[in-house]
């Protein structure tokens, strides 16, 4: 199946790579700020252009810090100057995954030394370059741009990242130097087996896990963090059914990266729970639970997979009667955002409970795969309705005239209805819960979609 290609952006700080980053996502995601360095991790999201579909990450600014006084110099974000080297280091990381690159420039600002340090590196890749001449809203827009054709890249489009002009043709451009290099989906991809994604903070036992689902020791076990650089793919037949496990370095807290590739291995994280159906969490069960096991386990969400809570080392924790009963209270507590999520004990070193970890992947994965037929699902929706009225904006109540299941993984509910906006946020969160009661989807995020009846709001 044809995978999403991933489209960087970067450049230096302040040149309106979050504004172009939102603009493409459609949604205010990336923190906009006028001081430079106010991105300082990557952040991913989706777009659609003629009809396929892009992954797109926005990057810190690659910048050798300009002392006051010199060429361009700009003040940074407070607290950002001793980041620039960790911002540096993930723009580079994300240009080596990237399939294509789109090289933001200020363009009233014109070349600065910066700019020309970023087109340096650039020109070292064999990926496709688009340069977007960002901040030209005004007549004089095309004779600006001509400017950063000097820095020997690719094409240069003027564009106002704010005001969405330009960008429809800088999209072109990226489409059609991708056509002849991947194959660009143009439906949700639907793996045809089970795809499991190994994801969790350093040195929580990611490899000792994987190495004990294989049978043998296939990955470098290391008591120190960070030991995985890349995802590696790993196929095994399960019950007679092709699966493949997919190993990944750690995912570090935010700010607390370092230089070096072998501390940067989070894009290729998030690239790996992308392309799985199914990602198991693995939790320290010494440590505890941790806001960053909480962050990543909202990305998968995020991300629409399927998701299992592994509490690894349980071996090793010094229990009573009521320890276990109590950390499964905690994780329920702190993971309230996920759906229902299947919890296992394990240990990677002991072997102990590994044999319900590929039980409960494939449980989840078919539960992602499962349809609700339209008649249990309306019979659903008009229980529901019953047992609580719809809620009423100003004279009008929200009717639901039918509803249907219209995708699987993940499953996706179509509602058809008088108005959308007649839907309050509680009352599609009372609707997620009724259809879960009777088809629980454990693990699973489902989506529902409101759609008004032939496209008008009737009353």
């Amino acid at each position: 199946m044809p995978r999403k290609p991933l489209v960087a952006l970067v450049g230096r700080p302040n040149v309106g790579k979050s504004a172009l980053f939102n603009r493409l996502v459609g949604e205010r995601h990336a923190v906009v700020d006028e001081i430079p360095g106010t991105t300082r991790d990557r952040l991913f999201g989706e777009f659609e252009w003629r009809g396929a579909l892009f992954r797109v990450v926005d990057t810190g600014g690659i910048e050798v810090y300009q002392p006051k006084g010199t060429r361009n110099s700009a003040p940074l974000a407070e607290g950002s100057i001793e980041f620039v080297p960790q911002i540096r280091a993930q723009a580079l990381l994300a240009i080596e995954d990237a399939d294509a690159i789109i090289l933001v420039v200020d363009g009233d600002a014109g070349i600065t030394a910066a700019d020309e340090d970023v087109a340096e590196i650039l020109r070292r890749t064999h990926k496709p370059v688009v340069i977007a001449a960002n901040k030209l809203d005004h007549v004089k827009r095309n004779d600006s741009a001509v400017e950063f054709y000097g820095l020997g890249l690719g094409e240069v489009f003027p564009i106002s990242a704010i005001h969405g002009l330009g960008v429809g043709d800088l999209l072109d451009a990226v489409y059609f130097s991708l056509q002849e290099t991947v194959e660009l989906p143009e439906t949700p991809e639907v793996e045809d087996h089970l795809r499991i994604a190994i994801v969790g903070r350093p040195n929580v036992g990611k490899s000792s896990l994987l190495n004990k689902l294989l049978g043998e020791e296939r990955m470098i076990v290391s008591p120190v963090a960070g030991t995985t650089r890349d995802a590696v793919d790993t196929d095994i037949l399960w019950h007679g059914e092709r699966v493949t496990l997919i190993d990944t370095a750690g995912i570090r807290r935010r700010g607390r990266i370092e230089p070096g590739v072998e501390k940067f291995s989070v894009i290729r994280a998030m690239n790996a729970v992308e392309r799985a159906d199914v990602v198991l969490l693995l939790i320290d069960g010494i440590e505890g639970i941790t806001d960053q096991d909480q962050h990543i386990a909202g990305y998968v969400m995020e991300a629409g997979k399927s998701i299992v809570l592994i509490i690894n080392k349980w071996d090793a924790v010094e229990k009573d009667s009521n320890t276990l009963h109590e950390f499964e209270r905690a994780l329920r507590q702190k993971f309230d955002f996920l759906p229902d999520p299947p919890i296992l004990f394990i240990s990677a070193l002991t072997g102990q409970r590994i044999h319900q970890v590929l039980e409960a992947a494939h449980s989840a994965w078919q539960w992602r795969a499962f349809r609700v037929p339209t008649a249990e699902l309306n019979r659903i929706v008009r229980d529901a309705m019953q047992k609580h009225t719809p809620p009423v904006r100003g004279t009008r109540r929200l009717k639901i005239l039918y509803a249907a299941q219209v995708r699987t993984n993940p499953p996706i509910f179509l509602f058809h209805v008088n108005d959308p906006k007649l839907v309050h946020f509680t009352y599609r969160r009372y609707l997620e819960n009724q259809i879960r009661a009777e088809f629980p989807f454990e693990g699973t995020p489902i989506r529902l979609s409101f759609r008004p009846r032939g496209g008008t709001k009737d009353d």
